[in-house]
């Protein structure tokens, strides 16, 4: 009897442990009201974690990334993206904190396309030019969400239907993007759409941010690599010139880590033109697959973040246009070059450049993308 009783304690003992085991290597997702928008309608906010600690809060409301709390070298998390705490904000005053952009990503000259001889006309909402899909982006939609939970990923599934000429441009465009974060403090963001009728389509992801987790501090102490050997230059618009550029002996070399603030104040037309670095590189290796692109680093917090898309170009952008006018989720407000975005992409103005890559997506063709953001400690 007392073998009996013997193996059941070790029994219970055993399936505790895996209890407690299964139970640390799953991620988890809860979701949250996040109010309404001015025309009624509910946004949720979903706030994936993982087992080491990483939340990363995601609203249906543009698929933006509101939060996303990293580990510094002390073990503390912070919240690292810029944002608001309030949906309200995100409609009215939001510089595209957090959120996908589409159908284009990015700039193209004076709203004007063409594909097959006809002729598009988009909204030019960035001085004479558009910019990342118009009045109403895919950054300002309501995306339908679902939830995948596994044992050690979690998966937020964005829909949306694009409807034809939504925003001047052609073709119902079918998007669906898949936010996952895994156990190894990794967010994927993949892409997909299909189109009926020939249009253009470049997705991207525009958080902004701040390794530091101070929001007070600027961005011009973070080490910055991208893995270009060349850039493209951009008249005073800020649309390319079609030129691809060397990096090599001007402010745009980043082949080596380097302070973001080393050069950016430069006398240089380039930076002059963005007011700073709010320009397109050429990424080394398109083609390859996903594979590294790029990286930021905080030495004072000790965070890493490295980048890795299959993507041609990288928006390196230094928060240029943030002048101190928006209230920080938390205590101040967002001055000066407080963030800064690496956003994966097509190169800027590719419908109007032969010799850049291709945008166009046809019928029975599948627009698929990835960008990996990986943080971890140095």
């Amino acid at each position: 009897m007392k073998n009996i009783y013997f193996l059941l304690l070790l029994f219970l003992i055993s399936s505790c442990e895996n209890i407690k085991n299964n139970n640390m290597s799953l991620v988890t997702i809860e979701k949250q009201a996040f109010g309404k928008t001015v025309d009624g309608n509910e946004v949720h906010q979903y706030i994936l974690k993982n087992k080491k600690g990483m939340e990363i809060s995601i609203i249906n409301y543009g698929g933006i990334i509101t939060s996303w709390k990293a580990m510094d070298r002390d073990g503390i998390y912070q919240d690292i993206v810029l944002g608001f705490d309030n949906i309200y904000d995100y409609e009215t005053k939001n510089p595209y904190f957090g959120a996908l952009i589409g159908r284009y990503g990015n700039r193209i000259a004076k709203g004007k396309f063409s594909i097959d001889n006809k002729n598009y006309t988009l909204a030019t909402n960035n001085d004479v030019n558009h910019l990342h899909g118009g009045n109403k982006g895919f950054d300002k939609v309501i995306w339908d969400v679902d939830e995948i939970l596994g044992d050690s990923s979690a998966s937020l599934v964005l829909k949306y239907m694009s409807s034809d000429m939504e925003e001047g441009y052609p073709g119902n465009l079918n998007v669906k993007v898949i936010y996952t974060l895994n156990n190894n403090d990794e967010l994927s963001v993949t892409y997909e759409a299909d189109t009926d009728k020939t249009t253009i389509v470049n997705l991207t992801q525009h958080s902004y941010f701040n390794l530091s987790g101070d929001f007070n501090q600027d961005i011009s102490n973070h080490d910055l690599k991208i893995n270009a050997d060349s850039f493209l230059p951009v008249d005073s618009t800020l649309i390319p010139t079609g030129e691809i550029r060397d990096v090599i002996e001007t402010p745009f070399d980043f082949l080596q880590p380097k302070k973001v603030g080393r050069d950016i104040e430069k006398n240089n037309e380039q930076i002059n033109y963005g007011n700073g670095y709010d320009h397109c590189w050429v990424l080394n290796n398109y083609g390859d697959g996903v594979r590294f692109v790029a990286s930021a680093y905080d030495d004072i917090s000790g965070r890493l973040l490295e980048v890795y898309s299959d993507q041609p170009g990288i928006q390196f952008y230094s928060g240029n246009f943030l002048d101190g006018s928006l209230k920080s989720k938390y205590d101040g407000n967002y001055d000066f070059r407080s963030g800064f975005c690496l956003e994966t992409q097509n190169f800027p103005n590719s419908p109007n450049e032969n010799s850049f890559p291709s945008p166009l997506l046809k019928p029975g063709e599948k627009y698929l993308s990835e960008t990996i953001f990986r943080f971890s400690i140095k």
